[in-house]
Protein backbone atom coordinates (compact mmCIF):
# COMPACT_ATOMS: atom_id res chain seq x y z
CA UNK A 1 0.00 0.00 0.00
CA UNK A 2 1.92 3.14 -0.97
CA UNK A 3 0.85 6.70 0.75
CA UNK A 4 -1.48 7.82 -2.06
CA UNK A 5 -3.69 4.82 -0.78
CA UNK A 6 -3.30 5.35 2.77
CA UNK A 7 -4.15 8.99 2.42
CA UNK A 8 -7.12 7.70 0.42
CA UNK A 9 -8.42 5.55 3.03
CA UNK A 10 -7.79 8.09 6.10
CA UNK A 11 -9.82 10.50 4.52
CA UNK A 12 -12.28 8.47 3.41
CA UNK A 13 -13.26 7.44 7.15
CA UNK A 14 -12.91 10.90 8.11
CA UNK A 15 -15.42 11.75 5.88
CA UNK A 16 -17.18 8.74 6.79
CA UNK A 17 -17.08 10.05 10.89
CA UNK A 18 -17.96 13.21 9.68
CA UNK A 19 -20.92 11.72 7.88
CA UNK A 20 -22.10 10.11 10.92
CA UNK A 21 -21.62 12.82 13.11
CA UNK A 22 -23.86 15.52 10.69
CA UNK A 23 -26.54 12.47 10.80
CA UNK A 24 -26.36 11.91 14.51
CA UNK A 25 -26.80 16.37 14.70
CA UNK A 26 -29.23 16.20 12.31
CA UNK A 27 -31.34 13.73 14.09
CA UNK A 28 -31.03 15.35 17.48
CA UNK A 29 -32.14 18.67 15.75
CA UNK A 30 -35.01 16.90 13.84
CA UNK A 31 -36.09 15.82 17.22
CA UNK A 32 -35.86 19.09 18.90
CA UNK A 33 -38.21 20.24 15.96
CA UNK A 34 -41.16 17.93 17.15
CA UNK A 35 -40.57 18.72 20.09
CA UNK A 36 -41.12 22.56 19.80
CA UNK A 37 -43.86 21.66 17.30
CA UNK A 38 -45.40 19.90 20.24
CA UNK A 39 -45.04 22.88 22.35
CA UNK A 40 -46.25 25.50 20.18
CA UNK A 41 -49.43 23.18 19.30
CA UNK A 42 -50.11 22.83 22.88
CA UNK A 43 -49.04 26.56 23.63
CA UNK A 44 -51.59 27.63 20.61
CA UNK A 45 -54.53 25.21 22.07
CA UNK A 46 -54.53 26.63 25.57
CA UNK A 47 -53.75 30.42 24.60
CA UNK A 48 -56.80 31.24 22.27
CA UNK A 49 -59.42 30.15 24.85
CA UNK A 50 -57.71 32.32 27.24
CA UNK A 51 -56.93 35.45 24.95
CA UNK A 52 -60.69 34.95 23.51
CA UNK A 53 -61.84 34.75 27.73
CA UNK A 54 -59.90 37.84 27.64
CA UNK A 55 -61.20 39.54 25.02
CA UNK A 56 -64.50 39.34 26.80
CA UNK A 57 -63.42 40.53 29.79
CA UNK A 58 -61.89 43.36 28.41
CA UNK A 59 -65.31 44.11 26.37
CA UNK A 60 -67.22 43.97 29.87
CA UNK A 61 -64.70 46.59 31.78
CA UNK A 62 -65.15 48.76 29.01
CA UNK A 63 -69.01 48.82 29.44
CA UNK A 64 -68.36 48.90 33.30
CA UNK A 65 -66.06 52.14 32.42
CA UNK A 66 -68.72 54.02 30.36
CA UNK A 67 -71.57 52.90 32.69
CA UNK A 68 -69.77 54.84 35.74
CA UNK A 69 -68.65 57.76 33.46
CA UNK A 70 -71.98 57.84 32.74
CA UNK A 71 -72.68 58.21 36.24
CA UNK A 72 -69.97 60.84 37.15
CA UNK A 73 -71.58 62.58 34.81
CA UNK A 74 -74.75 62.72 36.25
CA UNK A 75 -73.60 62.97 39.86
CA UNK A 76 -71.77 65.70 38.43
CA UNK A 77 -75.44 66.93 36.84
CA UNK A 78 -76.70 66.59 39.75
CA UNK A 79 -74.37 68.81 41.99
CA UNK A 80 -74.32 71.56 39.75
CA UNK A 81 -78.21 71.71 40.07
CA UNK A 82 -78.01 71.58 43.68
CA UNK A 83 -75.61 74.12 44.06
CA UNK A 84 -77.23 76.53 42.55
CA UNK A 85 -80.33 75.92 43.63
CA UNK A 86 -79.02 76.38 47.12
CA UNK A 87 -77.25 79.87 45.84
CA UNK A 88 -80.93 80.69 44.30
CA UNK A 89 -82.65 79.47 47.68
CA UNK A 90 -79.96 81.47 50.15
CA UNK A 91 -80.62 84.76 47.56
CA UNK A 92 -83.78 84.14 47.98
CA UNK A 93 -84.28 83.91 51.46
CA UNK A 94 -81.73 86.06 52.64
CA UNK A 95 -83.12 88.84 53.02
CA UNK A 96 -86.56 88.24 54.27
CA UNK A 97 -85.01 86.02 56.86
CA UNK A 98 -82.77 88.57 58.55
CA UNK A 99 -85.87 91.11 58.41
CA UNK A 100 -87.82 87.95 60.24
CA UNK A 101 -85.56 88.09 62.56
CA UNK A 102 -84.68 91.55 63.14
CA UNK A 103 -88.60 92.02 63.43
CA UNK A 104 -89.13 89.90 66.22
CA UNK A 105 -85.07 90.76 67.81
CA UNK A 106 -86.79 94.44 67.88
CA UNK A 107 -90.31 92.95 69.39
CA UNK A 108 -88.46 91.23 71.83
CA UNK A 109 -86.80 94.20 73.18
CA UNK A 110 -89.96 95.91 73.12
CA UNK A 111 -91.42 93.62 75.31
CA UNK A 112 -88.40 93.34 77.78
CA UNK A 113 -88.81 97.20 78.12
CA UNK A 114 -92.96 97.65 78.38
CA UNK A 115 -92.32 94.84 80.78
CA UNK A 116 -89.52 96.91 82.54
CA UNK A 117 -87.25 94.08 82.96
CA UNK A 118 -84.13 94.77 84.89
CA UNK A 119 -81.10 93.73 82.69
CA UNK A 120 -82.77 95.82 79.83
CA UNK A 121 -80.42 97.44 77.58
CA UNK A 122 -80.65 100.45 76.18
CA UNK A 123 -80.49 101.14 72.77
CA UNK A 124 -76.70 102.08 72.22
CA UNK A 125 -75.11 99.94 74.71
CA UNK A 126 -73.93 96.24 73.90
CA UNK A 127 -73.81 93.27 75.81
CA UNK A 128 -70.10 93.47 76.58
CA UNK A 129 -70.37 96.83 78.08
CA UNK A 130 -73.84 96.06 79.88
CA UNK A 131 -71.67 93.25 81.49
CA UNK A 132 -68.42 95.44 82.45
CA UNK A 133 -70.87 97.76 83.91
CA UNK A 134 -72.69 94.43 86.00
CA UNK A 135 -69.35 93.73 87.11
CA UNK A 136 -68.36 97.05 88.21
CA UNK A 137 -70.75 97.75 90.03
CA UNK A 138 -70.83 94.48 92.20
Amino acid sequence: MSAGDLAAVLVAMGVFAALVVLLYATQSLLRTMRDLRASVELLHRETIPLLEELRGTVREAGAEVDRVDHLLEAAESISVTVDSASRLGYLAFRAPLIRFVAFFKGLGRFARRLVGRPGARGPGRSRARARRGHRRAA
